[in-house]
Formats: C-alpha cells, structure tokens, sequence
C-alpha cells in the first residue's frame, strides 16, 4: 500500500528550489520592502533561505508526529519574527507573502498528483488541503505572536531607555552630581523619576544632587508634590537636594500645596550654586 503522505513529503522536499524559485517569481517590483524583486541580492539571498525553510517546515506536517512540525514551526517562527523586526517589515507584508508561498506550494502539489501512475485517492487529496492549510495557518499564528512578543520586548527596551534619559544624572565629583530637569513634567514622569534618581545616587555614591529646574516650563500641582517627595526620599537616604533654577510660577505652585521648601535648599541658577558650593571658582 502507498504511503501518499511519505510519497508526497519527498517530492516536495526534492523540489524545494522549484517551490522558492517560483514564489521569488510573484515578487511585486515596485514594493518597498525585503519582498521586492528589486530589494537586492543580499535581501534574496535571506528570502530564499528561508523560504526553503518554509517549504521543509510545511512539509513536515505531512508525517504526523515523526516530522516534528511543532518544533519546526517554533524555530520558525523566531527566526521570521527577529529577521521582518530587523528589516522593519510588518505582519501584513509577512501574511501577504505567505498567502503567496500557499499559493505555489499547492501547484507543487497538483504537479506532484498530475504525475502519478496510480491515481490519488481524493480522500488523500482532501486530508492533504486539511492538514497543508492548518500547517500554514499555524505557522501565521505562531509568526504573529513571536512578532508581538518580540516588538513588545523592543518598545519596553526603549522606554525604559527613555525613562532614564528622561532623569540624566551627570556626576561632578566624588559626591556631587546634577539632575538637569528639561521640558515638561507630567506625572508618569515624575513617576520614573522618583524611581530612577535615588537608585542611582546610590550606585554612583552621591551625597549632593543639585536638581536644575531652569528647564522646567510647567508642573502641575501634583507633578509638584511628586518633586517633593523625591526629596524627601533622597534625604531618607542621605542624600541632600539642592533645587536650583525654580521658576516663579513653580515657586507659586508649591506654596499654594502648603510645600514646605524652607529645609530645603534652593539657588536661583545652577551656575550660583555650583559656585557657592565650591565646585566653580568664584570671579572676584
């Protein structure tokens, strides 16, 4: 008795550059992206590598659980979504050109059916389109959630690159360090600056920070309770705040909230404070 799975599973794993070659075919020339005909060599080189593993991938849903397909379409998966993240590539275009490897894997198939001497039964046929379309509809699933999951993992990156950069502390000396404050200050920012700023003048052993608040257009009353409350917990460590550069409409803010900034210390520049605190040298 015919093995029609195995028979086919062969075929197709012998004529995987015809399956990539005639897919590379389909490609638009006028589409800016890795799928353009007009992308370069490098670009095709990359596509036809991992078509080819498409193709093997596929085709190993035809053996049941001797082929591993799960596995397969695991690796797959990652290695798609990291190389479409890579070339900034989205889902639509990934779908788009995996509607087109369906398309010319199932030719494949009718060419492979087209040459037999004893006729397929088209009960295998019909098992054939259900477990090819499942293979493929599984690896767009698997391919979407590793692209989520992975562009996730980027954004989270990048914000917390931002938060940081967000509260720059710039050290001066072994002890003394500056926070300059620029833009606007809304409350997740003063949210990540609460929870960047006194750990890192823990690791860099800083006892003075003198926050420069000459940057600062607007605060709002509870962006303004926030502030304080960062120096109270700098103080909590040992760590004493030097406010330098505060507006008047900030100063305003903070007596109408009932702050009480008289224990804390205050210049009306950086340039002053760096100077009465010896870091500059005074001009006489």
């Amino acid at each position: 008795m015919i093995d029609w799975n195995k028979e086919l599973h062969d075929y197709l794993i012998d004529h995987i550059e015809a399956i990539t070659n005639d897919w590379l075919a389909l490609r638009d020339p006028g589409q800016a992206s890795i799928y353009a005909s007009g992308a370069g060599a490098k670009a095709e080189k990359t596509l036809r590598e991992q078509n080819n593993l498409t193709n093997r991938t596929i085709a190993s849903s035809l053996l049941g659980p001797s082929g591993n397909f799960d596995e397969k379409k695991a690796e797959w998966s990652e290695l798609i979504a990291k190389s479409r993240l890579a070339s900034n590539t989205g889902i639509s275009e990934v779908v788009d050109a995996l509607s087109r490897v369906r398309k010319v894997f199932w030719r494949q198939i009718e060419r492979f059916v087209g040459q037999q001497i004893e006729p397929v039964p088209v009960a295998v046929i019909l098992q054939w389109g259900e477990t090819i379309h499942l293979a493929f509809d599984e690896l767009l699933t698997g391919f979407s959630e590793m692209y989520v999951t992975l562009m996730n993992s980027r954004l989270n990156a990048q914000q917390s690159l931002i938060h940081e950069l967000s509260s720059p502390i710039i050290k001066i000396n072994d002890t003394l360090g500056i926070l300059p404050l620029v833009g606007d200050i809304d409350t997740e920012r003063a949210k990540s600056i609460l929870e960047i700023v006194p750990t890192k003048c823990m690791e860099e052993d800083i006892t003075n920070l003198f926050i420069d608040l000459s940057g600062v257009s607007i605060i709002d009353t509870m962006v303004a309770n926030q502030i304080y409350e960062i120096i109270q917990v700098l103080d909590l460590l040992g760590v004493k705040a030097i406010i330098t550069g505060i507006r008047p409409e900030i100063a305003q803010t903070s007596i109408q909230l009932g702050l009480d900034f008289s224990m804390i210390r205050t210049h009306s520049s950086l340039q002053q404070a760096l100077k009465d605190h010896y870091v500059l040298r005074k001009v006489e």
